[in-house]
């Protein structure tokens, strides 16, 4: 039996997971995507490596416990099953450039319903009933909060891409927002998140520069995109329940339940840098106590 957790990121800069830096001219190094709605995604294994490294840091033996022994060279039978499983992030809300806002927060139906499917059992509503019982947001409705256009009667947002209607109007959606802050949002059609996703995607053109001058070096240059600052996603964690009652995962240590983290690569350009929330571990710890 598995019990359930949650870990909530927001990214506090750009996010790239994904092709790394190559050698050939103009190379556009994408960012792993999911194949329905096109909008980024971070693999469960991204999450658990970094996870890992930095357990292994203190206690190897821990590490090894909690998310796994790795293979050993002529040993077929080193490796063990991790404690911990992690399924991959999907976008939640996704922060884009609005003339006026200046930035209003995206998702669509299907990215809610997979939050609403994740984190369910414990977040509420403002009448105490349980999310997953609550009706996922229609698409083009708009938050409470965010500022709108009246264009012959109707509201309106203006986007890069033109005006977007408001036909389901505005309310609150303070409870589809993991730390319950309403902030500025819309939800757009499934088919419509790709397109806006690109458009909101954090774009650097990079070059390698010769070592003894400030030259470009030949065929040195390359592009790189990523999840924008301020982007919010979701993914769920499955915890074994073990066999012994002094163990229990804490990866922040006793007590805390966020930390920020570097998750990606091209940490090194400033990269990477989030937040990570994880919800639900003192109810995991319960049913684990009570289990055993």
């Amino acid at each position: 039996m598995y019990k359930k957790a949650y870990g909530i990121i927001e990214t506090l800069a750009p996010l790239h997971v994904g092709a790394t830096a190559g050698e050939e001219s103009g190379n556009l190094n994408l960012i792993f995507r999911d194949q329905f709605t096109q909008t980024g995604i971070l693999p469960g294994s991204s999450i658990r490596g970094r996870f890992r490294s930095e357990m292994r840091r203190d206690n190897e033996t821990e590490a090894n416990y909690w998310y796994g022994s790795p293979a050993e060279t002529g040993e077929s039978d080193a490796t063990t099953e991790s404690i911990v499983k992690f399924e991959y992030a999907s976008l939640l809300w996704l922060p884009v450039f609005c003339p006026g806002q200046p930035i209003v927060w995206v998702s669509s139906p299907k990215l809610l319903k997979r939050y609403q499917r994740i984190a369910g059992d414990v977040v509420k509503l403002e009448d105490g009933s349980p999310l997953k019982t609550a009706k996922v947001p229609d698409k083009y409705l708009g938050s409470s909060t965010v500022k709108t256009l009246n264009v012959d009667g109707k509201k309106k947002l203006f986007f890069n891409f033109g005006f977007l209607e408001l036909t389901k109007g505005t309310t609150d959606l303070s409870a589809w927002f993991p730390g319950g802050d309403e902030l500025p949002a819309v939800v757009v059609a499934d088919d419509e998140i790709g397109m806006i996703h690109d458009m909101a995607l954090y774009r650097q053109s990079r070059v390698r520069l010769k070592d003894d001058e400030k030259r470009v070096d030949g065929g040195g240059f390359f592009n790189t995109e990523a999840l924008p600052e301020g982007t919010i996603m979701v993914f769920p964690i499955a915890i074994r329940n073990t066999a012994s009652k002094s163990k229990s995962w804490h990866p922040f240590g006793n007590g805390h339940t966020t930390s920020e983290i570097y998750l990606g690569g091209l940490e090194s350009i400033g990269f990477g840098n989030c937040e990570i929330t994880l919800k639900n571990l003192d109810v995991v710890t319960t049913q684990q106590e009570k289990a055993e």
